[in-house]
């Protein structure tokens, strides 16, 4: 058995440990990592031979979270195993994919597949950093082609002040969640969620959290130097005479490849403006086909032209496209490097939905739609971090044409996940409080078109939709993508507004920022280049706020805040407190009481445990009579009101009458009327309705009501009925004896 070998160092007043050694031994890599008691296994595993056919470096990254790290058995009563894979967990694994992918060797066709697996769970250190962590150690001492190490830390603000690897405690607190990722020199991934942060602010939190994430990078680098890196086995082998032809023959292909673009690829690409993506694609085309055309007056057979141009024809075109943008400041389409395509927006136009938006940015369009719900219609959610629940949930989907390609619809993959989930967290900051607005509510966004950040335009589509819907939202968020233009050492570079198409290319960035006129809501950064600079990343959030309040202007001239009035087909929420102590009244035993009333009404109810009712119906007259029978149910009894009431129970000293809720008051027989009466049973019968006033209540919390001195019940008393001759308490006399003993 191997021997385990461990290094442990100080990471902000936490231990954080790493070994290899003793478990899963048979992968490339393994290694154990633990900040204090969340621990993360990390497998890194890179196939023997390249995949055929493939344009693009085969990288798999899988989080599992396991409910044993935390103690927790699934709650469903017929699933009990681990299934797909949690939203938040695909997302974390995103996040991590998009930290190391621009690391590794961008030519290398052989599959790497991380799996990081979470062990244990404290309750105080996230999974997340520690995952990220894990799949740093691991890739430095697995001789995969990668660049790194990195380190992550998560940033909070609390009462101002900055907090690095807050607790789940602090960040509850926290006006802000940021994850920033980097080397020891450069940012490589952010993440952020806030609540309209300010730009400067931002800026120095990214930049306090590149300089704290140093420590966990020197940990890993002493874990590598004293672990060493395997040594492939591929690097021992020894090419042959044929490979080494073969190798001379491509390399004079490409060579020949080369010469004719380089005199040809600038005339084509830069000879008009292409406004539009049809044009661009064309533009792109016959590039290849002219490609193709001069290889095959050079005699070149089909299988060696088809290799000249998949090789070079695209990575020479994005190369072209970002020297037009370092030397000329000139993009494809004509735009100015901080220049916004057009822009629209409108509401309104589905006639039945709750609320709905339709935002295009150039030939980027995104139609989202609300759809309004009880608060029952939470979504539950269950995972190592226990269960929760979620009241906003923002739905993305991206079909095929979309891009104008057929292909089959799979449901629902990563990138649309991701995609949801920073348009959500983009708007979560503005949306009401459950309290002012009880509502479930589900935006979904329909790509309809995409070239270049549909998730932003799904931002916007969303913030019109839950105006249109008259959600009271603080105020609208808008999104944009900045892109960048670099060459390989990054001595040149500059910042691109708005970036689409063939602008995403090598030495690029895709960082999507969003945020109100007040401050930023999110921020998502991945990079193809080896990490940014502070510079670039300053430069960029001072262009993005110019860019965000110009889309805010559009949005805004479409539908300047929430309608007043919501959707007719929308449901009306009536929502009240009670008294916690008397939750039990309306319910009732086995739910007899509350489920009466749903039945009669037609109406859902939802109660919280402080006392938050919520009635929930389509039509306004039900909700009103719902509302009506809870608070009779617990309302508190005052000497002096007045009901109109059912006589429910009669008795030789007076009679029971229903007054609200089905609480009970008892009339004396004295004061059923302003006269004597001898049975109760004389003057009414049980169901009549009569008029009553509270008289008194007790100090047993018993009501006693009267009928006297109310015009309504004269009627009942015009002809005496039940009058008796009696005492003046309305007792008949009884004869009196001499007794004599």
């Amino acid at each position: 058995m191997n021997e385990e070998k461990k290094v442990s160092g100080n990471w902000l007043g936490r231990e954080l440990t790493i070994k290899t050694g003793r478990l899963a031994k048979q992968a490339d890599a393994s290694v154990l990592v633990q900040y204090g008691e969340t621990v993360v296994m990390a497998t890194v595993v890179q196939s023997k031979t390249e995949r055929d056919g493939i344009d693009f470096f085969p990288l798999m990254v899988e989080l599992e979270e396991k409910l044993y790290a935390a103690g927790i058995i699934k709650g469903s009563r017929w699933i009990k195993r681990e299934g797909r894979p949690s939203d938040q967990s695909i997302l974390t694994g995103r996040m991590i994919d998009r930290s190391i992918r621009p690391l590794f060797n961008d030519d290398e066709r052989k599959d790497v597949q991380i799996i990081l697996t979470v062990l244990s769970v404290d309750g105080e250190n996230d999974h997340d950093i520690v995952s990220l962590i894990a799949a740093s150690a691991v890739l430095s001492i697995s001789g995969v082609d990668w660049r790194g190490p990195i380190g992550g830390i998560r940033v909070a603000l609390i009462e101002n002040k900055l907090v690095f690897n807050p607790n789940y405690e602090q960040q509850a607190l926290s006006e802000l969640d940021l994850i920033v990722v980097g080397t020891d020199k450069k940012v490589v991934m952010i993440e952020a969620g806030a609540k309209e942060i300010k730009e400067d602010l931002m800026f120095d939190a990214i930049k306090m959290g590149q300089e704290n994430l140093q420590e966990a990078i020197n940990i890993v680098k002493k874990f590598k130097n004293e672990v060493g890196v395997k040594e492939k086995e591929e690097s021992k082998k020894m090419a042959s005479q044929e490979d080494v032809k073969n190798k001379e023959k491509k390399e004079e292909l490409l060579k020949i490849g080369e010469n004719w673009l380089n005199e040809n690829i600038k005339n084509i690409l830069f000879e008009k403006t292409y406004y539009t993506k049809g044009e661009r694609k064309m533009a792109v085309r016959i590039i290849k086909e002219g490609l193709n055309e001069y290889l095959f007056s050079q005699n070149i057979e089909k299988p060696d032209r088809d290799f000249v141009v998949k090789k070079l024809a695209e990575k020479m075109i994005e190369a072209e496209v970002t020297r037009g943008i370092l030397e000329e400041k000139r993009r494809v389409d004509g735009r100015a490097l901080n220049e916004i395509r057009e822009l629209s927006s409108d509401t309104g136009i589905l006639p039945r939905s709750h609320g709905n938006g339709l935002f295009n940015r150039g030939e980027t369009q995104v139609l989202s739609i609300v759809t309004l719900g009880s608060p029952g219609m939470e979504q539950s959610l269950e995972g190592i971090e226990g269960q929760s629940k979620k009241r906003y949930m923002h739905h993305y989907n991206f079909p095929p044409f979309s891009v104008g390609e057929a292909s089959p619809l799979r449901g629902t993959g990563r990138r649309e996940i991701g995609h949801g989930a920073l348009a959500e967290k983009a708007l979560i900051p503005v949306l009401p409080k459950k309290e002012d607005f009880p509502y479930t509510i589900r935006v979904v966004s329909e790509t309809l078109g995409s070239n270049g950040s549909s998730s932003m335009a799904a931002t916007c589509g969303s913030s019109l939709a839950l105006m249109d819907a008259g959600v009271p939202i603080k105020k609208p968020v808008a999104g944009i993508a900045m892109g960048l233009a670099s060459n390989d050492d990054m001595s040149k570079w500059e910042v691109l507004t708005d970036i689409q198409d063939l602008e995403d290319g090598k030495g690029g960035m895709d960082f999507k920022i969003t945020g109100t006129d007040e401050g930023l809501t999110a921020i998502q950064l991945d990079t193809k280049t080896d990490g940014l600079s502070e510079e670039i990343i300053r430069k960029t959030l001072t262009e993005g706020r110019n860019a965000l309040n110009k889309v805010l202007e559009s949005i805004k001239s479409s539908l300047p805040e929430p309608r007043k009035e919501m959707s007719p087909y929308a449901p009306r929420i009536i929502s009240f407190h009670v008294n916690p102590e008397k939750i039990g009244s309306i319910i009732g035993p086995g739910g007899k009481i509350i489920n009466k009333i749903i039945e009669e009404t037609e109406v859902t109810i939802d109660i919280e445990d402080d006392g938050l009712v919520m009635i929930c119906s389509t039509n306004q007259e039900n909700a009103q009579r719902a509302e009506k029978m809870v608070k009779d149910l617990v309302r508190e009894f005052e000497a002096g009101e007045i009901f109109t009431g059912k006589v429910v129970r009669l008795m030789d000293f007076g009679a029971f009458v229903e007054i609200a809720g089905g609480q009970d008051g008892m009339v004396h027989v004295s004061e059923l009327a302003p006269y004597r009466i001898g049975k109760p049973s004389d003057f009414v019968k049980i169901g009549d309705a009569v008029q009553v006033k509270i008289k008194e209540i007790d100090s047993q919390g018993r009501i006693n009501l009267t009928m006297k001195g109310l015009e309504e019940n004269e009627i009942l008393w015009k002809d005496k009925k039940g009058e008796s001759a009696g005492d003046q308490n309305g007792f008949n006399r009884k004869p009196s004896f001499n007794k004599k003993f």
